[in-house]
């Protein structure tokens, strides 16, 4: 029913899953391309459907640090996305991938932020991979193929990375399990190359292509106007502090995350803290950027167990201090008043004595 498996574990190099591949060139026009474009079609939303059994293990540059994306197909005319999904969850300690596509389905199972097992070593430690389920129409694949074409940009945006095809070179962003066959090993696979060729003859009329495929790949890339800004690093250190909020607040922005040092930051609304200048929030975390500036999480209260926690440059802020200093400081002041309370009771009482 399903692919050949071969399982070869060493340093995480399970051979790969799936396939059928070799280097193309582009057709002048792509007839599937050309049905897509014509028709309007639009791409499926991702579903995520994220299995905790899967191992989470890092990418040979860190975690969330994949280096490009590969393209797979199941090479089972009769099989359904739920059931490979099924079949993969079963089956997973000899090979998965991240996501599956079909006709009108993108559904994300495994964490695309630790590797996937689908091309075998070394590709596993490089590559967000993902699998197409063999569709049977000619609105299906064109379908299919607009989903798998801008699920790939989707990633390659994801991860900070641009679009560069690595069939001929083997250098590239964009792979087909063939390509990492042909100029990394780790597999004897070449999907999906086979079925794209069959299936666009079947239904087009004239072969589809990897090529033709990447063109579809820079197109929805294109159309999310990215813009890359490579990100600094940033040494991040818990504290136990207290500021107030600056009259200057509302010249920045609030974020879920560092800005610059996670790709994951973004905006977020200052309502969400009820912002008012002078208002003392808590801080438990500091990060500090490759490039001086400074960063502080907040919350609302000394709470640590509140989740209600975002990050703000230090602009935002004034009077920063350590909580403990405060409390100290007040103390200090109290066992400073009990004491000159005490030692005037005791001059009082020497009084009384002497009279």
């Amino acid at each position: 029913m399903h692919k050949v498996v071969l399982t070869a574990l060493a340093a995480l190099g399970v051979v790969g899953i799936l396939g059928v591949t070799n280097t193309t060139t582009a057709n002048a026009s792509s007839k599937v391309n050309n049905y897509i474009n014509s028709k309007n079609i639009k791409p499926a939303k991702i579903t995520k459907s994220i299995w905790s059994g899967f191992p989470k293990n890092k990418y040979r540059h860190g975690k969330a640090k994949p280096e490009g994306v590969v393209v797979h197909e199941t090479a089972n005319p009769s099989s359904t996305i739920y059931n490979e999904i099924a079949y993969m969850k079963r089956n997973y300690n000899n090979a998965f991938v991240h996501s599956f596509v079909d006709g009108s389905r993108i559904i994300n199972i495994a964490n695309t932020d630790y590797l996937a097992w689908g091309v075998g070593f070394p590709g596993n430690a490089r590559f967000v991979q993902f699998e197409q389920v063999e569709v049977h129409s000619k609105s299906a694949f064109a379908h299919e193929i607009a989903n798998a074409a801008w699920y790939t940009a989707y990633l390659l945006n994801e991860y900070n990375l641009k679009p560069n095809d690595a069939a001929y070179d083997g250098k590239g962003t964009v792979w087909s399990h063939g390509s990492v066959a042909s100029h990394l090993g780790g597999s004897s696979h070449t999907d999906p190359v086979g079925y794209y060729s069959t299936t666009g003859k079947k239904y087009f009329g004239q072969k589809y292509t990897m090529a033709a495929f990447y063109q579809m790949v820079k197109k929805y890339y294109n159309a999310m106007n990215v813009k890359h800004t490579k990100l600094v690093s940033a040494t991040y250190k818990s504290v136990n502090k207290q500021a107030k909020l600056s009259s200057k607040y509302t010249k920045y922005y609030l974020y879920n995350h560092v800005k610059g040092a996670n790709k994951n930051a973004k905006r977020q609304s200052w309502s969400k803290i009820s912002p008012k200048v002078g208002k003392t929030y808590y801080i438990d975390m500091t990060a500090k950027k490759s490039n001086g500036s400074m960063w502080y999480r907040i919350k609302p209260s000394k709470n640590t167990t509140s989740k209600t926690r975002y990050w703000v440059y230090s602009g935002n802020l004034t009077s920063i201090k350590d909580v403990e200093t405060a409390t100290a400081t007040s103390a200090s002041a109290t066992v400073s008043s009990s004491s000159a309370s005490s030692a005037s009771d005791t001059a009082t009482s020497s009084a009384s004595s002497s009279n």
